[in-house]
C-alpha cells in the first residue's frame, strides 16, 4: 500500500521497509502492519488531539509530572509549544506504562521505540500467524472464563502493584493469543497514588473484566475483586504475591445513596462507551 505521510519519515530512516496494510483506525490512533527487516511489526499513529475522540482526557493526564518548569506553564497557557508537549506526554505515557508493566510480569505487546507520534510495536498473533483476535471476538467455556479471568486478575494486580491503573480497560483493549489475553492501548494510563479518579477507574476496569467473562463463567458475576484489591493496596498489603479470593465485606453499616447513584451513573456511561468502541471497532474492519 501507499506509504502513509505519518510513516515516511521512519520509512527514510530506515526503520520501517514497507508498510503492508492498515490494521484498524481507532479513537486515538491508526495502526499499519508494517515489516522491520525480518520482523512483522505494528505501527500505531497516534492522531492530533483535535481529530482524537478520547473522552475527558483531563481526567486521564491528572497526576503525570512534568519536570520542566517552562514546559508546565506553556501546557498551562495552551501554547502551540505547550499542546505539543501535552501530545509527548500523552504518547509517552503508553511508553512507559508498556515498559513497566512489562518488567512487572504482564502481557504486554514489546515496543521498539516511538517516534515523531509513531509507537512500533510487536504484532500479537495467534498460532495461524494473523493478527490476534481481540476478546470480544472470541467464545470460550466456563473452564476457558474462569482461567483467563483468573489470570487477567492476575495481571490486573501486577498493575496495580506497579503504580499503574490501565483506565480503559474492557474486552476491546485486550488481545487473545494461545497464551492467553495479552493487554494493549495505555496511552490513558493512570498513576494509582497520584490520580484522583484512579479507584473509580480501576473498579470500572475490573468490573468490566467480571461482567465479560461472567457471560461465560456467570459464578464471577459475584465476585468483588477490584474492592478487595483496593483495599489492600490502600492499605498497603497488596503484592504481587497476594492470594485473591474475589471476596469483600464492606463494612459499611448503611448504603451510601450518592455513591450508589454515581455506580448507577458510571454504569450508563459504560454502556455508552461500550457501544461507542463497537462502533469504532465496526469503523476499523
Amino acid at each position: 500500500m501507499k506509504t502513509p505521510k505519518r510513516l515516511q519519515p521512519l520509512v527514510d530512516d530506515g526503520l520501517i521497509d514497507e508498510v503492508i496494510s492498515r490494521l484498524m483506525s481507532g479513537k486515538e490512533a491508526d495502526i499499519f502492519i508494517v515489516r522491520c527487516g525480518e520482523h512483522i511489526r505494528c505501527a500505531k499513529v497516534y492522531k492530533d488531539a483535535v481529530k482524537r475522540s478520547f473522552k475527558k482526557a483531563a481526567q486521564y493526564q491528572e497526576g503525570r509530572k512534568v519536570r520542566s518548569g517552562r514546559r508546565a506553564r506553556a501546557m498551562e497557557k495552551r501554547s502551540n509549544y505547550g499542546r505539543k508537549q501535552q501530545e509527548e506526554i500523552w504518547q509517552n505515557a503508553e511508553v512507559d506504562a508498556l515498559s513497566t508493566l512489562s518488567r512487572a510480569g504482564v502481557r504486554v505487546p514489546d515496543t521498539f521505540g516511538c517516534i515523531d507520534g509513531v509507537l512500533l510495536m510487536e504484532l500479537v498473533t495467534g498460532e495461524d500467524g494473523e493478527v490476534a483476535p481481540r476478546l470480544g471476538e472470541v467464545m470460550m467455556s466456563e473452564e476457558q472464563a474462569l482461567e483467563d479471568h483468573r489470570l487477567m486478575m492476575h495481571y490486573i494486580q501486577l498493575m496495580l502493584c506497579a503504580g499503574i491503573v490501565h483506565g480503559d480497560l474492557s474486552e476491546f483493549n485486550v488481545l487473545v493469543d494461545e497464551y492467553g489475553p495479552v493487554i494493549i492501548d495505555l496511552p490513558q494510563a493512570v498513576n494509582a497514588a497520584a490520580n484522583n479518579n484512579a479507584q473509580a477507574m480501576f473498579e470500572r476496569d475490573v468490573n468490566n473484566m467480571r461482567r465479560y467473562y461472567g457471560e461465560f463463567a456467570p459464578s464471577l458475576l459475584q465476585s468483588q475483586y477490584a474492592k478487595e484489591m483496593w483495599a489492600l493496596y490502600e492499605e498497603g498489603e497488596l503484592k504481587p504475591n497476594s492470594e485473591l479470593s474475589g471476596n469483600f465485606k464492606d463494612d459499611a453499616a448503611s448504603a451510601d445513596v450518592d455513591s450508589v447513584i454515581a455506580e448507577i451513573k458510571a454504569a450508563f456511561e459504560e454502556e455508552q462507551e461500550k457501544q461507542e468502541r463497537i462502533r469504532d471497532a465496526n469503523e476499523g474492519l
